[in-house]
């Protein structure tokens, strides 16, 4: 449903429970639309894409839920994006 893979076929961060805790509580996105998430950062969240802390923590606040009850964090290796420094002990 959502596009949940980086470029090189690994997740990172998806927001598919957020869509699950929606449809618990009853929210529509007309409704979050109106207590002031765009339709450009709803069309975000659908595709996993990065948006602000700001708007995570509006709907931490209007579903009155903790950030992992819309975001998961799943690892990857990033060392070809970001080297991992060595270790200097």
């Amino acid at each position: 449903m959502h596009d949940n893979k980086k470029s090189n076929g690994e997740k990172m961060i998806t927001y598919d429970n957020l869509w699950n805790i929606l449809k618990e509580k009853n929210v529509s996105q007309y409704k979050l639309c109106n207590l002031g998430i765009s339709h450009s950062t709803l069309d975000r969240l659908k595709k996993n894409q990065p948006v602000s802390t700001e708007t995570i923590n509006k709907l931490c606040f209007f579903l009155k839920c903790d950030i992992c009850d819309i975001m998961t964090y799943s690892e990857y290796s990033l060392e070809d994006e970001f080297p991992v420094l060595p270790n200097e002990n």
